[in-house]
């Protein structure tokens, strides 16, 4: 007997560089490899400035159309899903429209430049009854969610220590160009938001516990490109305090030689601790002194994540056969829709839009705190 027919959904994608290759990719791959998906993604347009170079991006993905102009994907009847991979500077109005006009929205993170402009994208949103998501895609590496699995399960005890870092390398040589991302217009902050808010947001996640107060410096270690100064960080670091007693650290760097994309953290509780690098993305490093007769003297232990009872591992390869960065934002896209179909809340394991602000806030927090050389605590509003 032939399956069901799966319902299509009409997707819109605003932005066609790295990100839009990712989740035109992901939208993709989906349709086959988690078969049946919850819906059957119909890529609709790709939305770009750039006429010539949205429009091979758009027969290249597989979109139908393209158009340079985003109101376009927002005023289009056969867009029931709007998913905004463009830079910062375009992340709060086109969602909010995009909402208002009843369709469901994925973000990029960070969800604003600053804390006020994301607290106004969650809040008109949510107010539109749409499901949303800041696409924060670590929360879908499978280490991670098991991580998080382990955490709530009690292993690991009464937390102690979350330590995060993230460190890449690739804006070391001053003669790389002017680009988007070192501009506050656009990006709002540098490091702290293209990194750091990914460190902040699976801080959140795993520990459960919102960041209460940090202490914070930030550096900007080349001040001018082609002829243009460079008025974000290129690094910062901050001592963390939690609602609910962790303490830990947060960091995050573009000046690193030799780190590609070194996202690590570590959490330490009372009965054991887990670590964990996306540059060895299938494996999470365990310690659980209780777990085997040696293990306490023998420290930390790999765990590769892709035995069948792994998160997400059900929709790939064999035991052993390892999955990549893309993937990543299949299991994202895959939650989305599963949310929208099913009726039922995005968290706690997508980040919502809700999440997008939160993580706004620490960030806004931390550039307060290396501002004034104080401690500073985090604003708590609500929708």
């Amino acid at each position: 007997m032939a399956a069901a027919p799966v319902e299509p959904i009409g997707v819109g994608l605003l932005g066609y560089a790295f990100m839009g290759k990712a989740h035109s990719n992901a939208y993709k791959t989906l349709s086959y490899m988690a078969h049946p998906p919850p819906y059957a993604p119909q890529l609709v347009a790709l939305a770009g400035r750039d006429e010539a170079a949205v429009a091979e991006a758009a027969r290249r993905y597989g979109f139908a159309g393209y158009v340079t102009d985003w109101r376009a994907l927002v005023a289009d009847d056969r867009v029931q899903l709007f998913d905004n991979s463009g830079p910062n500077n375009l992340h709060a109005e086109p969602s909010i429209a995009a909402a208002r006009a009843g369709k469901h929205v994925i973000c990029e993170k960070p969800l604003g430049r600053n804390a006020d402009e994301s607290y106004e994208a969650w809040r008109e949103v949510r107010a539109a009854g749409v499901k949303h998501m800041c696409a924060f895609n670590y929360r879908f590496v499978p280490a991670v969610r098991l991580a998080r699995q382990m955490i709530e399960g009690g292993e690991l005890g009464d937390l102690f220590h979350f330590r995060a870092r993230y460190l890449q390398e690739w804006i070391t040589d001053p003669e790389f160009p002017m680009v988007w991302r070192l501009s506050a217009a656009a990006a709002g902050s540098g490091a702290l938001g293209d990194l750091g808010a990914h460190a902040i947001d699976l801080a959140r996640y795993l520990t459960g516990q919102e960041v209460q107060a940090v202490s914070a410096l930030t550096q900007t270690f080349i001040e001018e490109r082609q002829g243009e100064k460079v008025d974000v960080d290129d690094a910062f670091a901050a001592a963390v305090s939690f609602s609910g007693g962790v303490v830990g650290t947060l960091e995050a760097s573009r000046f690193c030689p030799g780190r590609k994309n070194a996202l690590l953290f570590e959490l330490n509780g009372a009965k054991g601790s887990i670590a964990f690098d996306l540059e060895r993305l299938n494996e999470l490093r365990v310690h659980l002194p209780g777990s085997h007769p040696g293990a306490a003297a023998q420290g930390f232990r790999e765990v590769l994540v892709t035995e069948a009872d792994h998160p997400f591992v059900q929709w790939w390869w064999p035991p052993g056969h390892t999955l990549g960065w893309e993937h990543t934002f299949v299991h994202e896209v895959h939650h989305l829709l599963s949310a929208i179909r099913d009726d039922t809340d995005v968290a706690p394991h997508g980040a919502t839009f809700e999440d997008g602000y939160r993580c706004a806030e620490v960030c806004d927090a931390i550039l307060r705190s290396a501002r004034g050389g104080r401690r500073e605590e985090g604003r708590d509003r609500q929708a």
